[in-house]
């Protein structure tokens, strides 16, 4: 264990988590962990990307020595400890990104986003075995990903937590009182998560990174107070804020109603990162110019404006138009709705970026009102769906990257040996939802099996997107979404 301590200092120094000033006193508390009370410093030549390498063999030793049980749960709660050993403090994470912002923007998100891989907050093993393939249909080069990196809780896990007390801190995974939390059954530790305190129009946001990136540097940015998300004019000078403050990051927000909405609403946050996403390249139905902002109507399966200009504070007044006259917009015609009993369905998803030295708003109109035929949600994932996503369409998914179950992974598998004549479909339980994309796929001619099923997950990815646009894109739907555009000014 002597020696893997080593590696482990080593791989943090060479990570600049820590300094040689700190090595004997990162060791003691390591030592203090693993209840060990001798150590001997060693001369380790080896350089590592990541130190899961190193962590599994503590775990292993954990396990061995009787001070964790052998479950995925135990396990992170462990090592997000051992990592805590190395981490600076708070404050130090905070100077260093401030000073290298001096620099550049750039450099700053550099060194917090590969302060997040080293100390293993982002769980880089774990992310790389997700699926990841993208296809050319219709709209765009759309990215599939099958999401593989959130661990299913073990039954000894779920079991321990039925034991723990419910409690209100941290309120939620999002709060700021998560940095340094020790964590339990129920909510993950946190020692080794670190935030960076933003301005943005006046009010106090954090920048920190999902510990499930779903593309490069997927950020997430959070308001200091517990608050529900909220989309308003507020909205807008926010993500203009901060894209003016890391112009090489994109920032949008999931709407702020249920269905249509993400999987928190109840504090107010945003997603960005940097990733090139499908959405960035749909082309363009028809462009308007309203007071030096251009207005594109685009291609896309979910009705989308894009507004650009030299001017992010004519881009904010346009998007107010906007949003406040769709808010009460109703087209029967198209089973668009605004209220219902004085319940509102309307509202947007806005993403922000900067284009070319331009300002641009992404303006994303949902509608989450549900009907006895579609209970779900009429602009949501239709039922004919659910075997491949059943979930909310969120932002990440808006802008053509789908999030999909990890439980895909075996059970494309399984169609694959079925086609392939390797294996009975009928008796297969597990593929059972899939019965009537099977008596398709069957009868479709195709060379490589692999592909040709891949190409058929992105399909159903596009027409899980298509049910969640209010506008079609189709003569009619086309029509629809200019009567709208065209009676804003």
């Amino acid at each position: 264990m002597n020696h893997q301590i080593n590696r482990l200092l080593n791989f943090a120094l060479q990570k600049d988590m820590i300094g040689t000033d700190d090595l004997y006193y990162a060791a003691n508390l390591i030592l203090d962990l693993l209840q060990l009370d001798e150590f001997e410093l060693e001369e380790i030549d080896e350089k590592l990307e990541t130190a899961q390498d190193i962590i599994d063999h503590i775990l292993d030793y954990a396990v061995e020595k009787g001070m964790i049980s052998d479950s995925v749960t135990e396990k992170d709660l462990f090592d997000t400890r051992l990592m805590n050993c190395l981490m600076p403090r708070p404050s130090e994470v905070v100077n260093k990104f401030n000073t290298l912002y001096n620099e550049s923007p750039e450099k700053a998100t550099d060194y917090f986003y590969d302060l997040s891989i080293s100390s293993n907050y982002i769980r880089k093993s774990r992310i790389d075995k997700n699926i990841k393939f993208n296809h050319y249909v219709k709209y765009g080069d759309i990215q599939i990903t099958i999401n593989l990196s959130k661990p299913e809780k073990d039954p000894k896990a779920i079991a321990a937590s039925k034991n723990i007390k419910s409690a209100n801190y941290p309120l939620c995974l999002l709060c700021k009182e998560n940095v340094g939390f020790a964590g339990n059954m129920k909510h993950p530790a946190r020692q080794n998560h670190r935030i960076i305190p933003l301005d943005l129009a006046g009010h106090r946001y954090y920048l920190q990174y999902s510990p499930y990136v779903y593309y490069n540097e997927h950020c997430i940015v959070f308001n200091e107070e517990h608050q529900p998300m909220k989309i308003d004019h507020n909205t807008f000078e926010h993500l203009f804020a901060f894209v003016d403050k890391f112009p090489h990051y994109m920032l949008g927000s999931n709407a702020d109603l249920p269905i249509v909405g993400g999987s928190i609403l109840t504090h107010d946050h945003y997603q960005g990162g940097r990733h090139h996403f499908p959405m960035e390249d749909a082309k363009v139905i028809k462009s308007y110019e309203h007071d030096q902002v251009q207005v594109d109507m685009l291609y896309w399966p979910l009705s989308t404006l894009r507004l650009t200009s030299t001017s992010k504070e004519k881009i904010i007044a346009l998007a107010d138009v906007i949003l406040e006259k769709w808010i009460d917009y109703s087209d029967e015609s198209l089973d668009i709705i605004a209220y219902t009993d004085g319940v509102r369905h309307n509202t947007v998803t806005p993403i922000a970026r900067m284009k070319d030295g331009l300002y641009q708003l992404d303006l994303v109109l949902r509608n989450n009102r549900t009907t006895e035929e579609y209970p779900l949600g009429i602009f949501h994932p239709h039922a004919q769906h659910h075997h491949i996503k059943k979930e909310n369409i969120g932002l990440i998914e808006v802008m053509g990257l789908a999030v999909l179950p990890a439980r895909l992974k075996n059970e494309l598998e399984d169609i694959k040996q079925c086609l392939l004549g390797n294996a009975d479909f009928d008796s297969n339980e597990s593929l059972q939802k899939h019965a009537d994309w099977y008596k398709y796929l069957k009868n479709c001619d195709y060379v490589d099996v692999d592909k040709f099923l891949e190409v058929e997950v992105t399909k159903k990815f596009v027409a899980v997107l298509e049910d969640a646009g209010v506008y079609k894109m189709t003569d009619e739907g086309i029509e629809g979404f200019s009567r709208f555009v065209e009676g804003l000014w």
